[in-house]
């Protein structure tokens, strides 16, 4: 453990850490290995066949010079929870995933319905990289190790920094945020806020590192990132202390019945929208890996039909297509052309 990470633990509200492990504020339904069971059975022998595309997606390539002309304060959808953020010209990142699977092995686990956008290689310099939690499909060993050269800041929760450091990020570059901790970097502020959730990369890690949401804020424009989260009453927390915000990026996807606590179904996350003050809807963490039951396009259909019965904006660009953060543009139901 870094000497950071021990000062930033001898200070951490005891009611999320006890024993050397995260916990949630709100008790967690225990599942128990029988149901465990249950789940990797259905995964293994009951997978509906619509999980993943029949046909290839729509995937607006990028190029770096694409990016240096793109208005400021814009935003790319690069696949899952990845989103190449453009603030005051400045490139920003969430839980960069490039790998072609999300998994701790190229050869098995879960694999892309479609290739990134753009290349880490072709990306232009990054400003900093914001990390919600250690899961595979949020952290990616080999991404973060390509991006560690062409990366100024890596903003994570606690004990996830401590993580990049051991894989060789150099330590001046990582900062670590308790929940409710904010920093500043170069006129972008950044806010570790609560989700509910869990963390670990393998089988004895489970919860040593924290999982976090995030308020991302600048002299402009207003952003809320989910991270990963099951629906619980933060969401109305940080929206009475940062709301309203412009924009709201909020997990919709990879939800089932089975695991309430962790993830979202679509209702859930359009009342987190709404419990934060949000403007503009923006559904992420679908549309590029199969981890749940429900049909891939399933995500897109529900929160879109949700949100037009409430008469709330949604936005929907396709993987690599711009979206302005001050100017969102409607719904585009681009994931009809790949049913």
């Amino acid at each position: 453990m870094t000497t950071v990470t021990a000062r930033l633990n001898a200070t951490l509200s005891q009611y999320h850490q006890k024993d050397g492990k995260y916990r949630n504020p709100a008790r967690m339904r225990r599942g128990g290995l029988l149901k465990s069971l249950g789940i990797a059975l259905r995964f293994l022998f009951a997978k509906p066949a619509n999980t993943v595309p029949g046909k290839p997606l729509p995937v607006h390539a990028l190029s770096a010079e694409q990016l240096f002309e793109a208005d400021d304060n814009s935003l790319f959808r690069l696949g899952h929870s990845t989103l190449l953020l453009k603030l005051g010209g400045q490139f920003w990142l969430t839980d960069p995933v490039f790998s072609e699977r999300a998994s701790p092995v190229q050869w098995a686990g879960p694999q892309r319905f479609h290739a990134p956008p753009i290349a880490i290689a072709d990306l232009p310099p990054i400003h900093g990289v914001i990390l919600s939690h250690d899961h595979y499909d949020h952290l990616d060993k080999a991404a973060v190790l390509a991006l560690a050269e062409r990366t100024t800041h890596f903003v994570a929760p606690l004990g996830v920094g401590d993580t990049l450091v051991s894989w060789g990020v150099p330590a001046g570059k990582v900062h670590q945020l308790d929940w409710w901790q904010s920093k500043h970097l170069d006129g972008v502020k950044l806010v570790a806020t609560p989700a509910q959730h869990f963390s670990g990369r393998g089988m004895f890690d489970g919860n040593s590192t924290l999982w976090s949401s995030w308020v991302i804020e600048t002299a402009h424009t207003r952003i809320f990132f989910s991270g990963d989260s099951g629906y619980f009453k933060g969401f109305k927390e940080i929206g009475d202390m940062y709301g309203p915000f412009d924009l709201t990026m909020i997990e919709t996807g990879a939800y089932d019945p089975q695991w309430p606590d962790v993830h979202m179904q679509p209702e859930e996350s359009l009342q987190a929208h709404v419990d934060l003050r949000g403007k503009v809807l923006l559904p992420i963490h679908n549309g590029t890996f199969d981890l749940a039951m429900h049909a891939w396009h399933e995500p897109f259909e529900r929160i879109v039909a949700l949100a037009r019965e409430r008469a709330l904006p949604i936005a929907t660009p396709a993987i690599g297509k711009a979206l302005s953060l001050t100017e969102p543009e409607a719904a585009e139901h681009w994931w009809l052309h790949a049913k």
